[in-house]
């Protein structure tokens, strides 16, 4: 049985949610309501902008063609896929500058360069070498999201503890046991964080 003061600390906790919760819905939607005013009253450019009664009107018009769930599944497929590729070349990439110092600040002002680059610009390139078609998409989605993945993963690894990593040395840890004992479970909270990152990434290069 829990106390009184426990209970009561639940349910404001609970509460905290529910009005947490209900802002986030709210301003999504007051979003969306000064989007049609202003779309209504031509204060933004329908044709670039679009609107919420354009978007729904597009919506019930691909639904009636049966090409929406086509799309959306075209989309989610690009989408996983790179992810996938994106988180698991991410972290061997990041696993392997940890490894080697010396590849790492080989790399390193080259991963920055990547980083800066506007991807999205590469985009008429990438059509050029990959063709007009998912596999371009996944390219472009891939430069994106690995680049991300690399920097914050091999960030997390050298951000670990060195005085664990010296304890480590000392009990005579080999490098293996040094990084699946230390540094990936130290490391986890940021791969989680990347993986955050890495999926809408990978979306807006779809």
């Amino acid at each position: 049985m829990y106390s009184r003061e426990h209970l009561k600390f639940i349910k404001k906790i609970k509460k905290e949610k529910r009005i947490i919760r209900l802002f986030q819905i709210l301003i999504v939607l007051l979003f969306i309501i000064i989007w049609q005013i202003l779309a209504d009253l031509n204060v933004i450019n329908t044709f670039i902008f679009s609107s919420p009664k354009m978007v729904i009107k597009t919506i019930i018009s691909l639904h009636n063609d049966n090409n929406l769930y086509h799309h959306i599944w075209v989309t989610t497929y690009e989408t996983l896929i790179s992810f996938s590729l994106g988180t698991i070349l991410g972290c061997l990439i990041a696993s392997i500058l940890w490894w080697n110092r010396f590849i790492a600040k080989i790399f390193d002002p080259y991963l920055t360069i990547l980083n800066s680059l506007p991807k999205v610009a590469l985009g008429p390139i990438i059509i050029i070498w990959g063709g007009a078609g998912i596999k371009s998409i996944i390219i472009m989605a891939l430069l994106i999201s690995v680049i991300i993945t690399i920097i914050n993963v091999n960030q997390a690894f050298n951000d670990v503890d060195r005085n664990k990593i010296k304890l480590m040395n000392s009990f005579n840890a080999t490098k293996w046991q040094t990084y699946f004992k230390l540094i990936l479970p130290s490391s986890f909270n940021t791969i989680i964080n990347s993986l955050k990152i890495n999926i809408s990434m990978s979306l807006i290069g779809s």
